[in-house]
């Protein structure tokens, strides 16, 4: 059995290429459910993106969303109410996901809770024999992404990871076009997230007083609700923290804003931009790491408790010299579609639509712009000139569709791939979820340690340099240890 030490000196020697993960027997799975038989599922974690899991999958047909299951117990109305008027029934809730998994009703279990705890509640959901769908990115460090892949072979459940493109018929089709090479020879791929966010503030430890307000940011015209004593009765924070290291409750470091702090997110490097790292692995075709990452950034405008930075660009070269790019800014100072060349320049394509959010894909030929809806468009030559697009842009959503299509379509391969007992038939595994969300992971090792990266992709081990190579792991807390899953 490969130990964590192991893993840190040795890495995981050859984990993806040619992996026995990719080769079982679809049909090895413990459990295969009909065509009509119906579905429970559990929603762990229902704030914020949780919402639209339980909402998707109530809608689909022989589904039965049986728990809710959040640590914030003040969420639990809200949400009920809002399911009895969409589908007539009102789950049951439990705030300890542990509960749910002993449940032998219980077949399979979505995963909309902080990133640090995507991995934990994964690999418990397996050993219990649930299948998963998991938000991205699918872990909060690389060691226990390998933990998730191992749990999904030797438990025999499907896990699928949140990378929504990869369900969307407009990307697909996006794909096509690149592998049938009519961009020419793709070189690289640049990913943006131009998503302003406002000062955080700082906040003192404890509850806040009755009537105080907190906004999530100095620019939101949001309010959270006030986190007074009364109100933190209801929130089980030791479960909260789990994997994390025991800290005194802050206000800040709770709902949402926990993405800007390492103990529990990735900054929007590892929030936003997981979607555009995975579009941009897809259309250049790597299923390897890279073999150097370099990072560079910081916080910049706001004096707030912020641990991650608010711009970071990085850049990532694969062995056979394809780059891939990346960069987040969350000031409000963007300009409108930086993702394209300056509107001055006599080379921007008139025609285009600035976005972003998305992903440029460059080739010998031509170039694309892929938008966060998978809407794309081409131009070629030196002038620029308009190529073929994605068509009229989609915005359907429809979570009853079973094909992959639509908004509410990689809810539905997940429930289709679980009806037939095919992981083939998922659009995200965990296998491709874990590759991809290894890349703005990378990222943030090499922010953090401020230097460049170079990796060994047959071992996914970081080359001479201890630092960085501790950082593919965690200490965990005792009684939430990630299961080393050799």
């Amino acid at each position: 059995m490969t130990t964590r030490r192991d893993f840190l000196r040795k890495g995981t020697a050859g984990a993806l290429a040619g992996s026995a993960l990719l080769s079982f027997s679809p049909r090895s799975y413990a459990r295969i459910l009909g065509a009509n038989d119906r579905i429970n599922i559990a929603v762990i974690g229902i704030r914020g993106r949780g919402g639209s899991h339980m909402r998707s999958f109530a809608k689909i047909k022989g589904v039965h969303v049986k728990y809710l299951v959040d640590i914030d117990e003040n969420l639990f109305k809200r949400r009920l109410d809002e399911m009895d008027q969409l589908v007539g029934y009102r789950p049951a809730t439990e705030w300890d996901m542990r509960r749910v998994f002993d449940d032998k009703d219980i077949d399979a279990v979505s995963i909309a809770t902080p990133n640090h705890w995507h991995a934990l509640a994964t690999v418990w959901a397996a050993m219990a024999g649930k299948h998963v769908y998991v938000e991205k990115p699918a872990m909060h460090n690389i060691w226990e992404g390998r933990q998730m892949v191992n749990a999904a072979k030797r438990y025999n459940v499907l896990i699928q990871v949140g990378f929504q493109n990869r369900s969307f018929e407009t990307t697909n089709s996006a794909i096509r076009f690149i592998r049938e090479g009519k961009l020419g020879e793709v070189y690289m791929a640049r990913g943006l997230c131009f998503k302003p966010r406002g000062d955080i503030g700082v906040y003192p430890d404890g509850p806040m007083k009755p009537g105080e307000k907190f906004r999530l940011n100095a620019e939101s015209s949001r309010y959270e609700p006030p986190y007074t004593e009364e109100y933190l009765r209801k929130v089980h924070y030791d479960m909260w923290l789990g994997p994390a290291p025991k800290r005194p409750f802050n206000r800040n470091r709770f709902h949402y804003n926990w993405h800007w702090f390492w103990d529990y997110g990735n900054g929007d490097t590892g929030n936003q931009g997981p979607h555009q790292f995975d579009v941009a692995r897809w259309a250049l075709g790597e299923e390897e790491m890279p073999v150097q990452v370099s990072s560079v950034g910081g916080i910049y405008k706001f004096t707030s408790m912020q641990e991650t930075p608010n711009v970071q660009t990085s850049l990532f070269q694969y062995a056979d010299n394809k780059i891939l790019e990346f960069g987040t800014r969350g000031l409000y100072t963007n300009p409108e579609g930086i993702l394209l060349p300056d509107p001055k320049d006599p080379h921007t394509p008139p025609q285009a639509v600035p976005v972003k959010i998305g992903t440029l894909i460059l080739g010998t030929e031509g170039w694309m712009q892929i938008d966060a809806g998978g809407n794309w468009q081409t131009f070629f030559g030196r002038k620029n000139e308009p190529g073929p697009t994605s068509g009229e842009k989609d915005t359907s959503y429809n979570p009853m569709d079973l094909t992959g299509g639509g908004g509410g379509g990689h809810f539905g391969n997940f429930i289709n791939a679980l009806r037939n007992g095919d992981r083939t038939l998922l659009s995200c595994d965990i296998v491709t979820g874990y590759k991809s969300s290894c890349l703005p992971l990378l990222a943030n090792i090499s922010y953090r340690v401020g230097r460049e990266l170079h990796i060994d992709p047959g071992t996914e081990t970081i080359l001479d340099d201890w630092e960085a190579q501790e950082m593919m792991t965690r200490e965990y807390r005792k009684g939430f240890e990630v299961p080393d899953i050799g």
